[in-house]
């Protein structure tokens, strides 16, 4: 199943997508859709618009240096000292992006990054979960772009500020499930900026497998249905390059994971209107 969000005109509904369309499915929550039957005639996807598969996750998570080779090329801008360690931190919920929106360059600075993910949706409750069973309390996978602010994020410890801006959480096109899934660990993931490919790794690469992540965030607090994690990146961020390539307003980020689909986002100013109530 390749469960996706879609707006067709005023309307949010979930859906199945399948080829060029997508069928609809009576369901009125993530939970739902989760073993939702089909409600309706299939709408081609030309005409709705795809958002991400979780509009409001209780929890946005984000496992730091998760390659070796992005852990050498970040010492810049975070610890790496001790790689055996997970590292993880916090987006917030109002940083969730449609995997085609456009994503804002900060008002406050010019330090915008990328980080092309895989990026892991959680379907059951799962606490002190064993990583022999981590794979039960996932609803399946999908491509993320951990959109990053590397001033504000070298500026505090835990990064939360630095990853945690609004439109910073791109995901989606759809919620794959593993049934799907036939080689995670030789899914190739590819970052590309304006068509030049910047990252290119593979999900056998990363230190600590989504198995270890789910054992070890579990051993502290409950995952639920909906919550979001993003399982690191590989090589080849902006901040990684001499002088680095910060991402400009009209700048394209597409990321591709074999399987799973792209993202594909433009970078605009961010409108900086002051927003009270």
């Amino acid at each position: 199943m390749r469960l996706v969000r879609f707006k067709q005109g005023e309307e949010v509904r979930f859906g199945h997508l399948e080829a060029d369309c997508v069928v609809p499915l009576a369901a009125g929550t993530f939970v739902e859709a989760l073993t939702a039957s089909p409600d309706g005639e299939s709408i081609p996807l030309g005409e709705v618009t795809l958002l991400s598969p979780v509009e409001k996750p209780g929890k946005i998570l984000g496992i730091g240096v998760n390659y070796a080779a992005h852990a050498a090329e970040s010492v810049s801008f975070i610890d790496t000292k001790k790689p055996d360690v997970q590292k993880w931190f916090n987006k917030q919920v109002t940083a969730v992006n449609g995997p085609y929106a456009q994503v804002h360059l900060p008002k406050v600075s010019e330090q915008l990054d990328y980080e092309g993910e895989l990026v892991v949706i959680i379907g059951k409750r799962g606490r002190h979960v064993p990583r022999e069973r981590a794979f039960e309390i996932v609803a399946g996978l999908t491509v993320g772009c951990d959109y990053s602010v590397r001033d504000w994020q070298r500026a505090s410890q835990t990064m939360i500020m630095g990853k945690g801006f609004d439109t910073h959480a791109v995901f989606g096109p759809a919620i794959v499930t593993m049934d799907e899934i036939t080689d995670l660990p030789n899914l190739e993931l590819r970052t590309f900026v304006n068509g030049e490919q910047r990252q290119t790794g593979y999900i056998r690469d990363q230190i600590h497998d989504i198995a270890a992540q789910i054992a070890h965030l579990t051993a502290a607090f409950t995952l639920e249905p909906g919550d979001v994690i993003f399982t690191g990146t590989p090589a080849g961020v902006g901040a990684g390059h001499e002088p680095p390539k910060w991402l400009k307003a009209g700048d394209k980020v597409r990321v591709e994971i074999d399987c799973l689909g792209f993202t594909e986002n433009e970078i605009v100013r961010e409108p900086g209107d002051t927003v009270i109530g």
